[in-house]
């Protein structure tokens, strides 16, 4: 383990095994079950986000700009995971789940920490956006006569296989660095009174100090959000709930 100073606080980062990943889906598996109506009303706000992207680009007849839209559209999740995090940790510590109260908390995070760390959660999802139409004009530029909304076999060249390999590297590189920030700082600004630069950079140190551990969290969320949103996006009312608690349990494990 090592302490990360945080002012008047002291937190001590512990290394984690997969064990811990075991018991946090287990933990937040059973808050699910005992508090299903506040997962459904938070992945509400999700899945009409996303069938809204898709609605508008499917208007604009850009219907090639869902992929990347789709990609960098979890982004948004941490934040919007507060409200699981908050039913958590009510149900562990035995308070009652008012919804005035839970929301209540939730409204209350904007004169905290939190909306700064929602800057930076938007930050990164625009300048994910911004690189995806950079990396198709690199490698399709001398195709803008072709409706790449109708011309799929575009993607089979061998400019649109680079174009594709190179999109889904970097969209790996950004997402990981932003789950690096945030799959512990989130939970830990709602739970303490710490600045968002002390979150985050506690929030690295956990994955710093169980990289593997960490990365194969990732790729669960990762793939739980891709199953759910290849359902037009009604998986997501079983994969955020369950990832949003089971966070909330991860970081009760990593952090002390």
């Amino acid at each position: 383990m090592e302490d990360v100073a945080t002012g008047p606080v002291q937190v001590t980062v512990m290394q984690a095994d997969f064990s811990d990943l075991r018991a946090a889906l287990a933990a937040g598996w059973a808050d699910v079950l005992r508090a299903p109506a506040y997962g459904a009303f938070f992945s509400v706000v999700y899945v009409l986000g996303g069938w809204g992207i898709l609605a508008a680009l499917s208007a604009q007849g850009q219907i090639w700009w869902t992929i990347p839209a789709m990609a960098g559209f979890p982004i948004l999740g941490p934040f919007l995971a507060c409200g699981f995090y908050e039913v958590s940790r009510r149900l562990e510590a035995g308070e009652p789940l008012i919804a005035c109260a839970v929301l209540g908390v939730i409204w209350r995070q904007k004169d905290r920490q939190i909306p700064s760390m929602a800057a930076v959660v938007v930050v990164f999802f625009l300048f994910w956006n911004f690189l995806s139409h950079i990396t198709f004009a690199l490698f399709l530029g001398t195709s803008t006569l072709t409706n790449v909304s109708s011309s799929w076999g575009l993607f089979l060249t061998p400019e649109g296989l680079a174009m594709l390999g190179f999109g889904t590297l970097l969209g790996a590189v950004i997402a990981f660095v932003l789950f690096g920030l945030t799959v512990v700082s989130l939970p830990l600004l709602l739970d303490r009174e710490v600045d968002f630069i002390t979150a985050m950079i506690t929030s690295m140190r956990c994955v710093t100090a169980s990289p593997l551990v960490m990365l194969v969290w990732g790729a669960m969320i990762a793939l739980g959000l891709g199953l759910g949103m290849l359902t037009g996006f009604l998986g997501l009312f079983v994969v955020l709930p369950l990832f949003g608690h089971g966070s909330w349990h991860l970081y009760r494990r990593l952090v002390v």
